[in-house]
Order: structure tokens, then C-alpha cells, then sequence
């Protein structure tokens, strides 16, 4: 696990800063690739600086795409604040991101790192596209991809089939899912399957660990959220695609279909198709990860908070 180096194209964001804690505590992050996404760019940018800055890494942070390739969406500012950390005022990193764009610094790293790069999205896949289509032979240089995204049986968190990541930007997911030979993916409903207990969680953030403090700032808005809505447990996804990327072990129960993404549907764009019966005959482009071991899962959340 500690052994692997993640490249992370996100979009900070509650539960994309609990699993860049992961990330952080458990492997080697080449580089920050930002999306729009749960807010706007600007603020997911300076989400990730800041996080960076909290661990004490110098990764470098790459601004991508403020907008979806095709039409508008609205973001979760709802759920994750008006800047995506619950609206805490932290102070801002005095770090500044770099220069080059999020797509041009996929393909380069791909390029520098050959088969070394473990590929982890945890936001919309607007950037991932974009470098697609600049450079269709990507996946050939990257052994393993994992997209946290979708909903594969319709009960999504965005519209009533669609989850937030492929809803924010479908025509993306599409171009991602027809252009990637095979990929991981962790959708929402695997995420409601691993709710962490509430108090369970409490008791974590309770560590006197500067990252249990501040991930308990931060989360504040979203926990009373998950309380208010009667959910399960804390839910957090990315949390969830991460513990998966940081240990495939983990794994209990995956299967191997087809996926593509509704574009046009009134009600359903946006939504995650699973070929679950293999009628179109088409070959299998995702593992869809349906159960982990929750408790290997719980074991990488608590040490990034320190417990």
C-alpha cells in the first residue's frame, strides 16, 4: 500500500478531503489534478492548497476546467458549504497552484511515469476527458484507473438515477467510460452500503490530531446533514474509492460489466447504465466494486485522522 503512487483528480469538497487524509497517510501522491464540481473551481482549488498545506506536502495542485464540457450543472455548495469546507473562514494556504492545466498534467506525468501511476477520480471526470481527447492512447500508459461515480441499480444522490459526479457532467463520464479499456468504480450506492456509524466516528475525531480537528470542522455542515436526512451513518464517498484504490485487497465483492452514461433521457440523464445481463455484448469496461471489508475500510479512515 505504501508503495503506490496515486496521481488524484478531485474536487475538494467534504469527503474528497477525507480521502486526500488517506491519501496522504497511506501512499505517495504525485500531483492534485482539480474540477469543478461539489463548488467552482476557485474554491476547490484553494480547498486542495489548504489540505496540502495541513499535511505538510508540496504536491503540486493543477487548476483544471471551471465548467462541464456541454451544459451548465449546479454544484453541491448545499451540502458541502459555499466553499466546500462547511464555511469555516480557514485561513488560506500561502501555497499557489501551478501553472499548467489539470488535462496538459495528466498526459505529462502519464508520460514521465509510465506505468507507475495509479489514476484515482473523485470528482467530475471533466479533466480526464479533456486529456482524452487531446491524447486517446492515455490509458495505455496508466496500468490502473478508479472513478467514484454513479449509481449501477438507479438510486442515485443527484436526480433520482444520477450521482453527483456523472450528473454534474455526463457527456465527460461518456467520453471516460467509451475511451477506457477497463477501470474501477466505487459508485453511491456501494457508499450507503458502508455507512460509518455515526458515534464511531465521533469518537475519532475527538483525537487530539490537528487533521481530526480540522476534518471535524470542516465536516460539521455535512454530519448534521446525514443526521437531519435519517441516512444510515456518516456517508463519504470518496473516502470509500480511496480505501478501495489504497487497498484492492479490501475488495469482498465486485462484478465485471459494461457501463455507459445516459445523455439525453429527461429524466434520466446523467444516470449509470450496467449492462447487468450482458445483453448488448459488449465487453466489460468497469469492475464495479459492490462490497468491502468494512472494517479494513474504517481502519485506513481512523489513521488518517490520527486514531
Amino acid at each position: 500500500m505504501d508503495n503506490t503512487t496515486l496521481l488524484i483528480d478531485t474536487d475538494p469538497g467534504v469527503d474528497d478531503a477525507l480521502a486526500l487524509l488517506m491519501a496522504y497517510r497511506h501512499a505517495k501522491v504525485a500531483a492534485l489534478t482539480i474540477a469543478a464540481g461539489n463548488v467552482g473551481l476557485t474554491n476547490t482549488v484553494a480547498n486542495a492548497l489548504k489540505l496540502t498545506e495541513l499535511v505538510g506536502a508540496d504536491t503540486p495542485v493543477h487548476a483544471g476546467c471551471p465548467v462541464p464540457l456541454v451544459l451548465p450543472a449546479a454544484d453541491a455548495a448545499f451540502v458541502h458549504g459555499r466553499d466546500g469546507f462547511g464555511d469555516t473562514g480557514y485561513l488560506p494556504a500561502t501555497r499557489t497552484a501551478e501553472r499548467e492545466h489539470a488535462a496538459l498534467a495528466i498526459l505529462r506525468l502519464s508520460h514521465e511515469r509510465p506505468d507507475q501511476l495509479t489514476l484515482v477520480a473523485l470528482g467530475p471526470l471533466t479533466n480526464l476527458a479533456l486529456a482524452l481527447r487531446l491524447d486517446p492512447t492515455l490509458p495505455t500508459r496508466i496500468p490502473r484507473l478508479l472513478i467514484m461515480g454513479g449509481a449501477v441499480t438507479g438510486r442515485g444522490n443527484t436526480s433520482v438515477p444520477a450521482e453527483f459526479n456523472i450528473g454534474f457532467d455526463p457527456e465527460a463520464a461518456h467520453i471516460v467510460f467509451e475511451s477506457w479499456p477497463q477501470f474501477d468504480l466505487v459508485d453511491w450506492e456501494a457508499t450507503v452500503r458502508h455507512a460509518i456509524d455515526f458515534e464511531r466516528f465521533e469518537q475519532w475525531l475527538a483525537m487530539d490530531d490537528q487533521r481530526a480537528r480540522f476534518y471535524g470542522a470542516i465536516s460539521r455542515r455535512t454530519r448534521e446533514f446525514s443526521h437531519a436526512r435519517g441516512r444510515p451513518g456518516v456517508l463519504v464517498a470518496d473516502a470509500l474509492a480511496m480505501a478501495v484504490a489504497l487497498d484492492p485487497a479490501c475488495v469482498t465483492r465486485a462484478e465485471e460489466r459494461h457501463v455507459s452514461v445516459e445523455l439525453t433521457g429527461s429524466h434520466t440523464r446523467g444516470a449509470t447504465i450496467v449492462d447487468w445481463e450482458r445483453r448488448s455484448g459488449r465487453k466489460a469496461n468497469a469492475r464495479i466494486v459492490l462490497d468491502v471489508d468494512q472494517a479494513r475500510f474504517e481502519q485506513l479512515v481512523a489513521a488518517a485522522l490520527g486514531a
